[in-house]
């Protein structure tokens, strides 16, 4: 066995090695998480993806209250806008750590290809994207909402005005960054205001700045190959031959290690950070039993096909699709049980009315109801419906007999 060699694990492995690379096996502490455990919770994932819908907390809130439950949501928007995280895209868009900025600067000035309907669309309306980056550099950080249309023409994308089309590809090729958000709406200002002591000229080259993304994505996966990686890192483009490539590169200088899994057909890669993660996910010890919910764009379930082959789960998000043909529900949330994803909920938290309504919960075929399972579900609904300041909880249907009534109890 070379010193890079972990050897050779069961399948079972990768499973267990995600669930605690993600920070998902320890149960989160009796007391609120503090802003530096948000930060150490954000670094462990490596990208914390942003989505708005709002049913229930907003994906990135929900993401990290499955991981060090109770804080207080404010404190991640403090984080951005005291700039220990930003905003880029990764998976898709995130909120990154701040140690990341010089390998994601160098991939939005250098890495990201414009779509070329983008630079045509900038080259036609130059005038416009020099007038709203003058605006930001002469009165300071500005919304969208700050450039008001008289005339409340749209611009055609995603139905935005030509403003919000130009801030968006000026902080898409790295023009303008988020220095905080005001009611989740996107604040932009200038990144040498943002990181002020940030030069560019000391900018990493793309290749040393994609090595350090694959890097962190790979310590964030736990056990990884180049399709996962390839996914974790979706938006910054970079072809799965090259992160294939770049894997091998980084194992044979020491800077991956890698180990057979049972029914791979290529090696896995895995940071040194966590070889005695690996080493423990690989002793056949069940991690302690606990019960999580988790967001459609956590990382664990938002590659659906590494969901499906770790997890045997095939998940759909079903808000995109007309009501009468959703089989789940509107925007359900997968139920993690142990190391297992066991099952589904559609949530609604009626925040004026203090309750937190699970319309439907179905779980995985051949998933046993057991007394933990019951006592997790239901120990965790309440939790999640007191830190959405929803206490009172009803469960109004399962196809699982007597659930819902064991739920409600």
């Amino acid at each position: 066995m070379s010193p890079t060699d972990l050897g050779s694990v069961p399948a079972h492995t990768a499973r267990r090695a995600l669930l605690a690379a993600q920070g998902l096996t320890a149960a989160p502490g009796a007391r609120a998480a503090t802003p530096a455990g948000l930060l150490a919770a954000i670094r462990r994932m490596h990208s914390l993806q942003i989505d708005t819908i709002s049913v229930v907390a907003r994906s990135p809130y929900l993401v990290l209250w499955s991981r060090v439950g109770d804080y207080d949501p404010a404190a991640l928007e403090g984080l951005l806008a005291g700039h220990r995280i930003f905003e880029y895209w990764s998976h898709a868009a995130c909120f990154l750590h701040a140690d990341d900025w010089p390998a994601y600067r160098s991939v939005m000035l250098h890495g990201r290809p414009s779509h070329p309907w983008r630079a045509t669309w900038m080259a036609n309306h130059r005038e416009l994207v020099t007038a709203v980056l003058d605006r930001v550099r002469t009165e300071g950080p500005l919304r969208s909402a700050d450039f008001e249309r008289p005339d409340h023409k749209s611009g055609g994308w995603w139905d935005w005005k030509e403003e919000k089309i130009a801030l968006e590809l000026l902080f898409d090729r790295g023009d303008l960054t988020v220095t905080r958000r005001d009611r989740f709406q996107r604040v932009y200002d200038l990144p040498e205001r943002v990181f002020p002591d940030w030069s560019d000229a000391s900018i990493p080259t793309l290749d040393e700045a994609h090595a350090a993304l694959i890097r962190g994505a790979v310590r964030a996966l736990g056990i990884a190959r180049p399709e996962w990686v390839q996914n974790y890192l979706y938006t910054t483009w970079m072809k799965r031959v090259r992160v294939r490539t770049r894997m091998q590169r980084l194992a044979a200088d020491g800077e991956l290690l890698t180990c057979g899994v049972q029914g791979w057909k290529e090696p896995g890669y895995v940071h040194p950070e966590n070889a005695a993660l690996v080493e423990s996910a690989a002793t056949g010890r069940r991690p302690r039993t606990r019960t999580a919910i988790l967001s459609p764009f956590d990382p664990v379930t938002w590659d659906r096909a590494r969901a499906s082959e770790l997890f045997g789960f095939d998940y759909r998000i079903e808000c995109y699709t007309p009501a009468p043909k959703r089989q789940y529900g509107y925007f359900t949330l997968p139920i993690l049980h142990g190391d297992a994803l066991v099952g589904r909920l559609d949530p609604k938290a009626h925040r004026k009315l203090g309750v937190f309504e699970v319309k439907a919960l179905y779980l995985e075929p051949g998933t046993q109801i057991t007394a933990a399972l019951v006592d997790g579900l239901r120990d965790t609904l309440r939790r999640m419906a007191a830190w959405h300041g929803t206490p009172e909880v009803v469960v109004r249907h399962s196809p699982a007999p007597g659930l819902a009534d064991a739920l409600n109890g």
